[in-house]
């Protein structure tokens, strides 16, 4: 690829990563459910660029187990403490009833890592699950979780709630995991998405990750590969953006035609979807895996 298709240089933003945001009354009225059941958002807590579009479309990314984490990653702006306030045992009545008033048809639940409890939220995050069954029973729920320390034990915990999609991402290729996750390793992501795979609960396993922080392209396609042979079905790959000051720097703005060849190569090697482009993020757009029921028909870029 050319200069241009390898993209720019830290610094200020590319025109592909500028656009209008969103406004006006659903975005509003989806701030005010959420304000009213007392939800938090990994929208909100981890500073997503696409929260404002989804907020106008009366979606949002449920993070349960509070907002503040007891690991310090270095790409992620959610808050840090090594003791957490207690879970409160309501949150998955409240995030349920949020669902029902927004009328999800596809539910996303994320968490905060909680190395602090004794089952690290994993009975949280399944009863959050059934929860929300209840109140959608025609919903699909997708669940992105932590590593859980790698405790295949706690994995069945979420898993036996019977998510549609269990998400966990890599984040990053192997040699960069070190500096850009904190006390996750990229081996124990590859062992929990197999073992995931290998229980038969869950109809799809996903995992995505960040560009623009130093990895090599034969690093991505590594880690595709990766994901592929540990049982993923689902891809997703977008661009790393620092939240704020102290961060990892950006070290480079990936064009958006590098992020195509990324996808070609997981299709290539038999990945089924593959959603890869500047602003795609774990979640972002996750409805639409359900609405093109998984078949690789997501806008390519």
């Amino acid at each position: 690829m050319d200069s241009e298709e390898d993209g720019a240089r830290g610094g200020r933003l590319p025109p592909w990563l500028r656009r209008k945001l969103p406004c006006g009354f659903l975005c509003a009225q989806t701030r005010n459910t959420l304000k009213k059941h007392k939800i938090y958002t990994v929208c909100e807590e981890a500073g997503c660029p696409n929260r404002l579009e989804c907020f106008s479309k009366k979606t949002a990314t449920f993070l349960v187990l509070g907002k503040v984490c007891t690991r310090a990653c270095g790409f992620c702006d959610v808050d840090f403490s090594n003791s957490p306030s207690p879970p409160e045992k309501e949150e998955p009545g409240r995030v349920a009833q949020a669902a029902k008033a927004l009328k999800l048809n596809h539910v996303v639940i994320t968490m905060v890592t909680r190395d602090d409890l004794a089952d690290q939220g994993a009975s949280h995050v399944a009863e959050t699950i059934r929860k929300v069954r209840e109140g959608l029973p025609h919903a699909s729920i997708e669940v992105l979780t932590s590593d859980f320390s790698g405790d295949r034990h706690l994995i069945d915990v979420v898993l036996e709630a019977e998510p549609e999609i269990f998400n966990h991402n890599i984040e990053t290729v192997r040699r960069l995991t070190p500096r850009v996750r904190h006390r996750a390793t990229y081996e124990r992501t590859l062992r929990l998405l197999s073992y995931a795979h290998s229980c038969n609960r869950a109809s799809f396993i996903k995992s995505g990750i960040m560009v623009g922080i130093g990895e090599r392209e034969g690093e991505v396609e590594e880690t595709i590969q990766d994901l592929y042979s540990a049982g993923c079905s689902i891809i997703t790959i977008g661009q790393y953006l620092q939240p704020k000051k102290g961060r990892l720097p950006v070290k480079s703005f990936v064009h958006p035609k590098r992020f195509k060849w990324y996808e070609e190569y997981g299709y290539s090697i038999g990945v089924r979807t593959m959603y890869c482009a500047p602003l795609v993020r774990s979640s972002y757009n996750a409805h639409l895996l359900k609405e093109s029921n998984i078949k690789g028909e997501l806008s390519r870029g």
